[in-house]
Protein backbone atom coordinates (compact mmCIF):
# COMPACT_ATOMS: atom_id res chain seq x y z
CA UNK A 1 0.00 0.00 0.00
CA UNK A 2 1.34 3.44 -0.93
CA UNK A 3 2.21 5.83 1.88
CA UNK A 4 0.51 9.20 2.30
CA UNK A 5 2.61 12.30 2.86
CA UNK A 6 1.63 15.89 3.60
CA UNK A 7 4.25 18.57 2.90
CA UNK A 8 3.57 21.95 4.51
CA UNK A 9 4.88 24.91 2.52
CA UNK A 10 5.10 28.50 3.79
CA UNK A 11 5.86 31.56 1.70
CA UNK A 12 9.54 31.65 0.81
CA UNK A 13 9.90 27.86 0.99
CA UNK A 14 13.30 26.48 0.06
CA UNK A 15 13.06 24.76 -3.33
CA UNK A 16 15.82 22.21 -2.72
CA UNK A 17 14.68 20.97 0.68
CA UNK A 18 11.54 18.98 -0.15
CA UNK A 19 12.32 17.90 -3.70
CA UNK A 20 14.51 14.84 -3.03
CA UNK A 21 12.15 13.45 -0.38
CA UNK A 22 8.93 13.98 -2.33
CA UNK A 23 10.32 12.84 -5.68
CA UNK A 24 11.96 9.81 -4.07
CA UNK A 25 8.79 8.76 -2.29
CA UNK A 26 6.78 8.96 -5.50
CA UNK A 27 9.35 7.63 -7.98
CA UNK A 28 11.45 5.07 -6.13
CA UNK A 29 9.58 3.96 -3.03
CA UNK A 30 6.15 2.83 -4.14
CA UNK A 31 4.42 5.93 -5.46
CA UNK A 32 3.49 7.79 -2.28
CA UNK A 33 0.42 10.00 -2.39
CA UNK A 34 1.73 13.51 -1.72
CA UNK A 35 -0.48 16.40 -0.62
CA UNK A 36 0.90 19.95 -0.69
CA UNK A 37 -0.60 22.10 2.05
CA UNK A 38 -0.33 25.73 3.10
CA UNK A 39 -1.71 27.37 6.21
CA UNK A 40 -4.49 29.24 4.42
CA UNK A 41 -4.86 27.43 1.07
CA UNK A 42 -3.33 30.30 -0.87
CA UNK A 43 -0.42 29.79 -3.26
CA UNK A 44 3.07 30.39 -1.85
CA UNK A 45 6.22 31.43 -3.66
CA UNK A 46 9.56 29.67 -3.24
CA UNK A 47 12.94 31.29 -2.73
CA UNK A 48 13.62 30.44 -6.38
CA UNK A 49 10.45 32.20 -7.54
CA UNK A 50 8.24 29.16 -8.18
CA UNK A 51 4.59 29.44 -7.21
CA UNK A 52 3.12 26.41 -5.50
CA UNK A 53 -0.64 25.92 -5.70
CA UNK A 54 -1.56 23.84 -2.64
CA UNK A 55 -3.93 20.90 -2.66
CA UNK A 56 -5.34 21.71 0.80
CA UNK A 57 -5.00 23.89 3.86
CA UNK A 58 -3.40 22.42 6.95
CA UNK A 59 -6.66 22.98 8.85
CA UNK A 60 -8.62 20.87 6.32
CA UNK A 61 -6.45 17.85 7.03
CA UNK A 62 -6.71 15.34 9.84
CA UNK A 63 -3.29 15.75 11.50
CA UNK A 64 -3.11 12.00 12.12
CA UNK A 65 -4.19 10.77 8.70
CA UNK A 66 -0.91 11.03 6.78
CA UNK A 67 1.91 8.56 7.25
CA UNK A 68 4.36 11.50 7.30
CA UNK A 69 4.12 15.27 7.77
CA UNK A 70 7.04 17.23 6.30
CA UNK A 71 7.72 20.82 7.39
CA UNK A 72 9.67 22.51 4.60
CA UNK A 73 12.07 25.31 5.52
CA UNK A 74 11.16 28.98 5.08
CA UNK A 75 12.19 32.21 6.77
CA UNK A 76 8.57 32.53 7.94
CA UNK A 77 9.29 29.89 10.60
CA UNK A 78 11.71 32.20 12.41
CA UNK A 79 10.16 35.52 11.40
CA UNK A 80 6.69 34.73 12.77
CA UNK A 81 7.55 32.40 15.63
CA UNK A 82 5.27 29.55 16.68
CA UNK A 83 2.31 28.93 14.37
CA UNK A 84 -0.44 27.49 16.58
CA UNK A 85 -2.08 25.25 13.93
CA UNK A 86 1.29 23.65 13.23
CA UNK A 87 2.12 23.27 16.91
CA UNK A 88 -1.22 21.55 17.52
CA UNK A 89 -0.76 19.23 14.55
CA UNK A 90 2.78 18.12 15.39
CA UNK A 91 1.95 17.61 19.06
CA UNK A 92 -1.09 15.49 18.14
CA UNK A 93 1.08 13.44 15.80
CA UNK A 94 3.70 12.94 18.51
CA UNK A 95 1.08 11.76 21.01
CA UNK A 96 -0.24 9.28 18.43
CA UNK A 97 3.22 8.04 17.43
CA UNK A 98 2.91 9.41 13.88
CA UNK A 99 6.18 10.67 12.34
CA UNK A 100 6.90 14.30 11.48
CA UNK A 101 9.95 15.64 9.65
CA UNK A 102 11.37 19.16 9.66
CA UNK A 103 14.25 20.54 7.63
CA UNK A 104 16.10 23.83 8.08
CA UNK A 105 13.77 26.36 9.72
CA UNK A 106 11.02 23.72 9.74
CA UNK A 107 12.89 22.28 12.74
CA UNK A 108 11.89 25.40 14.68
CA UNK A 109 8.25 24.27 14.67
CA UNK A 110 9.33 20.96 16.21
CA UNK A 111 11.44 22.75 18.84
CA UNK A 112 8.66 25.22 19.65
CA UNK A 113 6.23 22.33 20.12
CA UNK A 114 8.60 20.64 22.60
CA UNK A 115 9.32 17.65 20.34
CA UNK A 116 13.10 18.16 20.45
CA UNK A 117 13.45 18.52 24.22
CA UNK A 118 14.12 14.85 24.95
CA UNK A 119 15.26 13.16 21.74
CA UNK A 120 18.31 13.27 19.45
CA UNK A 121 17.93 15.89 16.72
CA UNK A 122 19.73 18.36 14.51
CA UNK A 123 19.01 21.65 12.72
CA UNK A 124 20.90 24.43 10.98
CA UNK A 125 22.88 24.80 14.24
CA UNK A 126 22.32 24.67 17.97
CA UNK A 127 22.55 28.46 18.06
CA UNK A 128 19.80 28.67 15.41
CA UNK A 129 17.42 26.65 17.62
CA UNK A 130 18.20 28.55 20.82
CA UNK A 131 17.89 31.93 19.09
CA UNK A 132 14.61 31.36 17.26
CA UNK A 133 12.84 28.86 19.54
CA UNK A 134 13.05 30.35 23.05
CA UNK A 135 11.02 27.48 24.56
CA UNK A 136 13.54 24.91 23.25
CA UNK A 137 15.10 22.78 26.01
CA UNK A 138 16.83 20.03 24.03
CA UNK A 139 20.39 21.36 23.91
CA UNK A 140 21.79 18.18 25.51
CA UNK A 141 20.29 16.08 22.69
CA UNK A 142 21.52 18.20 19.77
CA UNK A 143 23.74 16.40 17.24
CA UNK A 144 25.76 18.11 14.53
CA UNK A 145 24.86 15.61 11.79
CA UNK A 146 23.25 15.80 8.31
CA UNK A 147 20.02 14.17 9.52
CA UNK A 148 18.73 12.63 12.72
CA UNK A 149 15.62 10.50 13.13
CA UNK A 150 14.21 8.26 15.81
CA UNK A 151 11.23 6.87 13.92
CA UNK A 152 8.95 9.63 15.19
CA UNK A 153 10.78 12.91 14.57
CA UNK A 154 13.20 13.55 11.71
CA UNK A 155 15.38 16.66 11.51
CA UNK A 156 17.99 18.04 9.14
CA UNK A 157 19.73 21.31 8.31
CA UNK A 158 18.84 22.99 5.05
CA UNK A 159 22.17 21.86 3.62
CA UNK A 160 21.26 18.15 3.82
CA UNK A 161 18.18 17.43 1.67
CA UNK A 162 19.50 14.04 0.52
CA UNK A 163 20.23 12.80 4.06
CA UNK A 164 16.83 14.18 5.13
CA UNK A 165 15.11 12.28 2.31
CA UNK A 166 16.96 9.05 3.16
CA UNK A 167 15.95 9.30 6.82
CA UNK A 168 12.31 9.80 5.79
CA UNK A 169 12.58 6.80 3.46
CA UNK A 170 14.05 4.62 6.22
CA UNK A 171 11.19 5.62 8.51
CA UNK A 172 8.43 4.93 5.98
CA UNK A 173 9.96 2.03 4.04
CA UNK A 174 12.68 0.30 6.07
CA UNK A 175 12.23 -2.84 3.99
CA UNK A 176 13.57 -0.94 0.95
CA UNK A 177 17.09 -0.39 2.31
CA UNK A 178 18.74 -1.48 -0.95
CA UNK A 179 16.82 1.15 -2.93
CA UNK A 180 17.50 3.80 -0.28
CA UNK A 181 21.24 3.05 -0.36
CA UNK A 182 21.20 3.33 -4.17
CA UNK A 183 19.45 6.72 -3.86
CA UNK A 184 22.19 7.95 -1.50
CA UNK A 185 24.97 6.58 -3.73
CA UNK A 186 23.49 8.19 -6.83
CA UNK A 187 23.54 11.65 -5.27
CA UNK A 188 26.93 11.11 -3.64
CA UNK A 189 28.52 10.78 -7.09
CA UNK A 190 28.45 14.56 -7.45
CA UNK A 191 30.94 14.87 -4.61
CA UNK A 192 33.46 12.22 -5.72
CA UNK A 193 36.78 13.61 -6.81
CA UNK A 194 37.44 13.51 -10.54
Amino acid sequence: MAKTVVALFLDGWADWEAGPALAGLREWLGGAEVTAATLDGRPVRSIGGLTLQPDRTLGDLDPLAADMLILVGSDVWWQQGPLSPVTAAVQARARAGRPTAGICAGTLALAQAGLLDDRPHTSNSLQFLTKYAPAYRGQAHYQDRPSVGDGQVITAPGTAPIAFAATIFRTLAPEQEETIAQFEQMFALEHKSA
